[in-house]
């Protein structure tokens, strides 16, 4: 299978890995997607297996670009649909009404534990909190207060130890404004039976949520996250742009997207950039991806050190290969707005969000950004769940029938032409609606927070 005209090699579909289409000269570009995804180290034979062993990136520092816009216009929808949420009293809305355990500290994991056994509040254990400085611990404090200020928790308790540098008291001063029924406090140090009063505390926070009710809710407010992991070579070309399409067709609605894993945008950022609405976004697409580069560079790593060792076993060989395809979850649409870590969204349409693409790390980045749910495009399967519902679309219909407790969308038929897009679309307003994702029923959510300083 050719993906693209230009292109000078075709996918196995047995195995998803690439041969050369016509024979390609040692230093010749390869290209796939119709564009290079590295060059040839060695003369290759027409019908000869193209990978590791005879292809090479091309991508090497930092870049200058050009603002060359070539803007889409993606028309707006005109039907009206909606699924069954809450409206929170500040009016943002939540498509869940669960009761959260915010921990400020990792010393407390086993506390917060205890207590969502006892009570079905969820809980998400992560090391920090405690011993770390500047911009680290400023950091942990913005994605905890995003967590808190999820609209999917009717409650929140914030569990604190009272020795921590991010304790309560601190936590408070970056918290903000809170409604002191949604969002109670406990200092484990504080009370001699501490699973005592955390249970009488969320039991106080259930009382609260439970004043909530379902409402018609239209589409145009949700806020969908795009992350891959565990990618194979069918991933860029079911999964992910089919998870492009329906990220489309959600803004055509008035709705949010938002693509992160800046270092797998290297080699395919100026796809991205030639669709940023203006200079502005465009000056700020270029920051995001030089800093990170910048940031490999602090500590002496190889910029290009990607895909992962499961990706090359699946078939992809370059970061460009891994990039062309992953850049795919943002579609066609424009790019609206470039976010920092811990900020949260605040404009209708395709942001990105500046992260790493580490998994567990990328969906809570995505999660304290606000988005209600998350689109997780996987070829070789985790079962890895953010806090917020994860509907895991698998690349290919032989991963789906291995792992249905993990995957919740197929996309392997997208090989043979079928067109998805509707059922997928169809799926979100489900979960929105309070149709639960796998790893929602498994229970599987965790967290972690990017880290790049001192721990004391």
């Amino acid at each position: 299978m050719k993906i693209n005209d230009r292109d000078n090699v075709e996918i196995n579909l047995e195995n998803g890995h690439k041969y050369a289409a016509a024979d390609i000269k040692k230093g010749e570009n390869v290209i796939k997607y119709g564009f290079a995804i590295g060059h040839a180290l060695r003369d290759i034979e027409k019908g000869e297996h193209v990978h590791t062993h005879n292809l090479k990136t091309n991508l090497s520092g930092n870049l200058k670009y050009e603002y060359t816009p070539k803007l889409s216009d993606i028309p707006k929808a005109h039907t009206d649909i909606a699924f069954d949420g809450y409206v929170r009293e500040n009016g943002d809305v939540g498509i869940r009404n669960d009761i959260w355990i915010i921990n400020t500290v990792g010393c407390v994991n086993k506390v917060a534990e205890k207590l969502s056994e006892r009570t079905g509040a969820m809980h998400f254990p992560h090391p920090f909190g405690c011993s770390q400085l500047g911009d680290d611990h400023l950091l942990t404090q913005k994605i905890l207060k995003g967590l808190a200020n999820h609209p999917n928790a009717g409650g929140v308790l914030v569990l604190g130890l009272g020795c921590e540098n991010n304790n309560i008291g601190e936590f408070k001063k970056v918290l903000g404004d809170y409604n002191p029924d949604r969002v109670k406090f406990l200092n484990t140090q504080d009370y001699d039976d501490e699973i005592s009063e955390g249970i009488r505390l969320i039991q106080a926070l259930k009382n609260y949520a439970g004043g909530f009710s379902k409402s018609r809710i239209p589409v145009s407010k949700l806020k969908i996250g795009l992350k891959c992991g565990g990618s194979d070579a069918y991933s860029g070309i079911t999964a992910n742009p089919l998870a492009g399409k329906v990220s489309d067709l959600l803004i055509s609605y008035g709705a949010s997207a938002v693509l992160t894993e800046v270092p797998e945008m290297f080699g395919a950022e100026t796809l991205l950039m030639e669709r940023c609405e203006s200079r502005e976004i465009f000056d700020k697409t270029v920051r995001l991806i030089n800093d990170f580069k910048d940031y490999y560079r602090r500590y002496n790593q190889v910029i290009y050190e990607n895909p992962s060792p499961g990706n090359k076993e699946g078939g992809i060989t370059t970061l460009e290969e891994k990039s062309l395809g992953c850049v795919q979850k943002g579609g066609l649409s424009n790019v609206i707005d470039v976010l920092d870590y811990g900020d949260r969204i605040s404009k209708s349409g395709l942001s990105l969000l500046n992260g790493p693409g580490n998994d567990i790390v990328a969906i809570t980045n995505l999660t304290a950004a606000g988005v209600h749910m998350i689109l997780f495009t996987t070829g070789r399967g985790t079962p890895l769940g953010a806090p917020v519902p994860t509907i895991k679309i698998a690349s290919n219909s032989g991963l789906a029938k291995r792992k249905p407790n993990w995957i919740d969308f197929d996309a392997g038929p997208v090989l043979k032409g079928k067109d998805l897009t509707g059922e997928l679309f169809n799926l979100i307003v489900e979960v929105a609606s309070g149709k639960k994702t796998k790893n929602e029923e498994n229970g599987y959510a965790e967290i972690s927070i990017f880290k790049d300083g001192v721990t004391l």
